[in-house]
């Protein structure tokens, strides 16, 4: 038996005016990063400028400093995040640490499972996600890391709602009076038949009383939701760990009478690795970020708005070791001036983005909100893409990025040069390993069991007359390709046909990928391709490195 949360009256909450020390271009900036977070990762500039409601001149301004920071790339006059913005959700989920020491055991239940699984934390009087391990079926979960959803429609909500204070209720019934079909929330899909407050109460009671909650279909038709949550020592919730799955596999009390049990027990282990976790590293040395903004500044003169960036590299300040900083402590870790850096932390404060707890200032969830979304779900031939395409249009030839599929090479990005004549790849397109470039250089990075067993499978008819076949010789040409870091192949794969290749490293060091050039023999000689090619290729490959390493270091980047 249940009883209804009882509803304190609706509050108008503060006027939401920004304090007279808030930084206005940090404010402005942080709009259009929202703006293209919302628009799935892109927009035009005059989109943005109607949007945000700023001048065109400011948004060229806002968007010049956010590209010469990494955090945006302009197509002609279209903006786009890229990875690099990761790096400001990234230092909240370090700081937190609750993904390091709790994905292990939510990838582990939903393999166990063979459903999705999600770990999120209350936003205001909504929750957004953390981690998600997902399974790839043509009925899949859309939601991504740092989407927010209003608490009432999701399971996590009623549970984390167990915690909300008088002034909590008031805002939420504030937000659901002005915004009753969830407009403002992006990645659900618009309320049709708004619920009454006091249902949203009644399940906050239910799963006070539980120790769980389900979601049956309140996000929409078919999607059905078991939570439960994860406490720290002291018994606040740290974060709700939640199954999602279909109707067409569960229905609501199927999926609480099958999947409870298994849910508890992965709770139990999380909430374990949480008191044994190990203790947080040391603070790194100050960045000298405050150096580069003004390096930047002198550079660019008035199109590079340097308080903007201050603002940004304060919450970057943040991290793993440093999930609290007091105003000197973020000074010293930007190199900005106290008084600076204070600005900046008040300006963060109003937009919800940090919290002070006496001297101390800690990052939110709502962190995440900033460019993290669309770019969760990114995959390795879109990071790769912009960094090939300037590789092409700096050597005059075609590019490409490959990955290795069983004695194959699948090809997953490919940029021409739009020459009469020019290499022609098909992206999807397979070659044999053994006779590429980037076959060559992904082979020479295999363990020695793997790859003499993959050198006997490729000994074979050659493809021309330069074609190495035999295990011996593909042996010593794969070890010359380990020593020299490249692979340069000469006419092997077609007759005219010149390619030279690189590894691409994942976070651990381990080739995941490689790029290439490739081009007609008449074009360069092979020492031209070492000398000329080839240290382009590898920035490129660095560039690409440094963007999957971000991409990463929370999320997962498919290679295909």
């Amino acid at each position: 038996m249940t009883t209804s949360h009882p509803l304190p009256p609706p509050d108008p909450g503060p006027a939401g005016a920004p304090p007279p020390e808030a930084v206005a271009p940090l404010m402005r900036g942080i709009a259009v990063l929202r703006h293209l977070t919302d628009a799935g990762g892109g927009a035009g500039l005059s989109e943005l400028e109607r949007s945000t409601g700023l001048a065109r001149s400011t948004v060229d301004r806002i968007v010049a400093t956010l590209a010469r920071m990494g955090h945006v790339r302009l197509d002609g006059r279209t903006a786009h995040l890229t990875p690099r913005v990761m790096e400001l959700g990234n230092a909240y989920l370090a700081a937190l640490r609750l993904p390091a020491l709790l994905r292990e055991h939510a990838d582990a239940l939903a393999d166990a499972l063979d459903e999705s699984v999600s770990l999120a934390v209350a936003d205001g009087d909504g929750i957004r996600f953390l981690h998600q391990a997902t399974r790839r079926r043509a009925l899949s979960l859309s939601f991504r890391i740092g989407d927010l959803l209003p608490a009432e429609r999701t399971a996590p909500g009623p549970l984390l709602a167990t915690e909300w204070t008088a002034a909590d209720w008031r805002r939420w019934q504030a937000r659901r009076a002005a915004d009753p079909t969830d407009r403002t929330f992006p990645a659900v899909p618009p309320r049709p038949h708004p619920t009454p407050d006091h249902a949203f109460g009644t399940a906050v009671e239910r799963a006070r009383s539980d120790g769980w909650a389900l979601d049956d279909q309140l996000i929409e038709p078919g999607l059905v939701a078991l939570s439960a949550p994860v406490r720290t020592a002291d018994g606040r919730i740290a974060c709700v760990v939640s199954v999602v799955s279909h109707t067409s596999r569960h229905s609501a009390d199927s999926l609480r009478t099958a999947l409870l049990p298994p849910l508890r027990t992965t709770v139990t282990a999380m909430e374990a690795a949480l008191t044994a976790g190990p203790p947080p590293p040391a603070p790194g040395t100050p960045s000298g970020l405050a150096g580069w903004t003004a390096a930047s500044k002198q550079e660019l003169g008035r199109e590079f708005v340097e308080s903007l960036a201050r603002g940004l590299t304060v919450i970057t300040a943040f991290g793993e070791g440093r999930p609290s900083l007091t105003l000197s402590a973020v000074a010293e870790a930007t190199g900005l001036a106290r008084a600076t850096a204070r600005r900046a932390l008040i300006t963060l404060e109003h937009l919800g983005h940090v919290t002070a707890h006496g001297r101390d200032f800690r990052l939110t969830p709502r962190v995440l909100a900033l460019g993290f979304p669309p770019l969760s779900r990114t995959t390795l031939p879109r990071i790769a893409r912009p960094h090939l395409t300037a590789l092409t249009g700096r050597v005059q030839d075609s590019s490409a990025l490959a990955v290795l599929a069983g004695d194959d090479v699948q090809y997953t990005a490919w940029i021409p040069t739009g020459r009469i004549m020019d290499v022609d790849i098909a992206v999807g397109s397979r070659l044999p390993a053994h006779a590429t470039s980037v076959g060559r250089v992904l082979l020479a990075a295999l363990p020695p069991e793997e790859r003499a067993a993959r050198l006997a499978r490729s000994a074979a008819d050659p493809l021309t007359a330069r074609t190495v076949t035999g295990p011996a010789d593909l042996a010593a040409a794969l070890d010359r390709v380990h020593a020299d870091g490249y692979a340069l192949v000469d006419e092997e794969l077609e007759e005219g046909l010149r390619s030279i290749a690189v590894p691409v490293r994942d976070r651990d060091g381990t080739p995941v990928a490689a790029v290439n050039v490739t081009l007609h023999s008449s074009r360069r000689t092979p020492e031209q391709c070492v000398t000329d090619v080839l240290p382009p290729l590898r920035v490129a490959a660095a560039d690409i490195e440094t963007d999957l390493h971000i991409a990463t270091r929370f999320a997962r980047v498919p290679p295909l």
